[in-house]
């Protein structure tokens, strides 16, 4: 039976959705109703941008940094939006804000790279109405260096410490990325986006999936290499990102739900389940994107690797954090590195083991970290894609 046959729609966009519903009840049918619902504050922003022009950018990049309260007349879309950014919601933990995101800080930043790599984008990329658009841009397949080192700033951004509190890096860079989401949206429904096929556009589905591409699938990916979180750190984490989601405009819905990797890995199931299987967009970006993190491998200062042994290992990783059946769709072939990977995951979890010993160890680890992570930072000297869409001229 259909997703059409049950009155959901998308029919090229769905599949299994009648044995989704019958596994997830009424949030299968959130899930597919959130599949037309883009992000109507976003959108109406860029209308107005469009309008007022680079004069509109100001203000807008104005009310980011010093808050709404320093705009006078602030046109009514941009009041809006800062509005509901301000609006700091009850269930935010304001102190842990100060603190940032310390689960991620305490992740060794090379094993970081690779689950963001070959576990968070390869993910995002295996969806193939995420990659008809993406592809549908003609950027990423073509820029996908710049694009893998730009979504790392922008993580980064939003887990150090007080990153995510008002005009800070990480709430600027959370907000342009959702703008250029928005951006995106309104140039693929102009460019005669089948909204009627496949939803709206970077819809709210898809940044719920996106959203958990940053918290199941990575740390899911980082356990298989010896690299676990407890219980309590998987609260932690999941608070943070509950308000990553808010500040990108994903619907309360989507998050709020979720406290640990189990509550996370149903969503992602339910999700997961009802999309069509890779496909040929899906493989370019795959490829393109193993590719430029290859190149990122190899261009470290002292990097020990050779394109043949970082693309072996990237091979390996990704057949691990997606699976056999996932990796062939999308073309990874088998490595002769994966015989290692045990060995890694041992070494990752004694190391691991003596950094959170004691809370001394645990924090010199998360400094050293955090002083590679703030390195990275500035990978990007001319500024990300998302910083360039709000600076640009109208």
């Amino acid at each position: 039976m259909s997703a059409t046959d049950l009155g959901v729609g998308f029919s090229s966009r769905l599949v299994n959705f009648g044995a989704a519903r019958a596994r997830h009840g009424e949030k299968a049918g959130f899930m597919a109703r959130m599949l037309a619902v883009g992000d109507p504050l976003a959108d109406a922003v860029i209308i107005e941008l469009d309008a007022l022009g680079q004069a509109g950018r100001q203000l807008l990049n104005a009310g980011l940094t010093d808050g709404l309260d320093s705009l006078k007349d602030p046109p009514p879309a941009i009041a809006a939006l800062l509005r509901q950014l301000e609006t700091v919601p009850e269930w935010v933990d304001r102190e842990a804000l100060v603190q940032g995101d310390v689960v991620s800080q305490s992740i060794p930043p090379l094993w970081s790279n690779f689950a963001l790599s070959a576990g968070s984008l390869v993910h995002t990329y295996s969806s193939p109405a995420i990659a008809r658009l993406l592809v549908q841009t003609g950027q990423l397949s073509t820029m996908a260096r710049r694009r893998l080192l730009e979504t790392a700033i922008w993580r980064i951004q939003s887990m150090l410490p007080g990153g995510l509190l008002r005009g800070a890096p990480g709430y600027v860079q959370t907000v342009q990325v959702r703008l250029l989401h928005a951006r995106m949206r309104a140039t693929a429904l102009k460019g005669g986006w089948d909204h009627e096929r496949w939803g709206v556009p970077i819809n709210q589905t898809d940044v719920a999936r996106t959203w958990l591409d940053f918290t199941i699938v990575p740390f899911r990916a980082l356990a298989q290499v010896g690299l676990v979180i407890t219980e309590a750190q998987q609260e932690s984490l999941y608070r943070h990102w509950w308000y990553v989601g808010y500040l990108l405009g994903l619907d309360e819905g989507f998050f709020l739900p979720l406290h640990n990797h189990d509550e996370a890995e149903a969503l992602l199931e339910l999700v997961d389940s009802t999309i069509t299987p890779p496909d040929e967009n899906t493989r370019v970006l795959t490829m393109a994107l193993l590719d430029a993190n290859v190149d990122e491998l190899c261009a470290m200062p002292g990097s020990p690797f050779t394109r043949p042994v970082a693309r072996e290992l990237l091979n390996a990783l990704t057949r691990l954090f997606q699976g056999d059946e996932v990796a062939d769709a999308l073309g990874v072939p088998p490595s002769s590195v994966t015989s290692l990977l045990p060995l890694f995951a041992g070494g990752n979890a004694e190391t691991r083991r003596w950094q959170l010993l004691t809370p001394e160890a645990a924090e010199r680890a998360r400094a050293e970290n955090l002083f590679v992570y703030r390195e990275w930072t500035s990978l990007a000297p001319d500024g990300t894609e998302y910083q360039k869409h709000i600076r640009a001229a109208g």
